[in-house]
């Protein structure tokens, strides 16, 4: 978790650094990197909320659902982030964590960057794209085939592993152009 989460926290300054960088030298209010940044941060994490619909919603009875639940009822947090971390290499049936719902998150934020300037709700998608690419590479480096095994979840036809490189190429350069529309909306 600590691995994962640094990676995310990483690639979230990275492109908050880069996009404020720009927004001020076009003198953009400092309101807006605000949101910038709440946008960004807070779309770093929301995508593994899919963890929680695996315990509450698909496997409501099993030990590490009634984990989570006594650590939510507890408010103590930190076994939950510990047991996301573990379920990853577990939970291969996220509904957020798939190649499908990535092609729909990559429609819906096109649609986003040409019809909107609100920073914060350009700002999450573009976050929630990172989220996915940041996990992808994470996986495709240590474990391609636990990426495969995720990404190509309740499908019978996957992607052979030595296309993932590719594939992952290919959402790279989406996200990069999404990058470049979000900065020339907001500019």
């Amino acid at each position: 978790m600590k691995h994962q989460f640094r990676y995310h926290l990483l690639a979230s300054i990275i492109v908050f650094t880069i996009t404020a960088a720009i927004l001020i030298i076009f003198n953009v209010e400092n309101i807006k990197l605000f949101w910038l940044f709440l946008s960004i941060f807070l779309g770093a994490i929301i995508l593994d909320t899919d963890h929680l619909l695996f315990w509450f919603l698909l496997k409501p009875n099993s030990e590490e659902s009634r984990l989570v639940k006594t650590a939510i009822k507890n408010r103590d947090f930190m076994p939950v982030f510990r047991l996301i971390n573990i379920g990853r290499q577990k939970h291969h049936s996220l509904i957020f964590h798939h190649y499908f719902f990535q092609i729909i998150l990559v429609l819906f934020s096109l649609f986003i960057f040409t019809s909107t300037n609100n920073i914060f709700i350009s700002g999450l998608v573009l976050s929630l794209n990172l989220h996915l690419i940041v996990d992808e590479l994470i996986d495709y480096f240590k474990n391609p085939k636990l990426l495969q095994k995720w990404l190509f979840a309740r499908e019978p036809n996957q992607l052979p592993v030595k296309f993932l490189g590719r594939y992952i190429t290919i959402f790279i350069l989406i996200f990069l152009f999404f990058l470049f529309l979000f900065i020339k909306t907001n500019t």
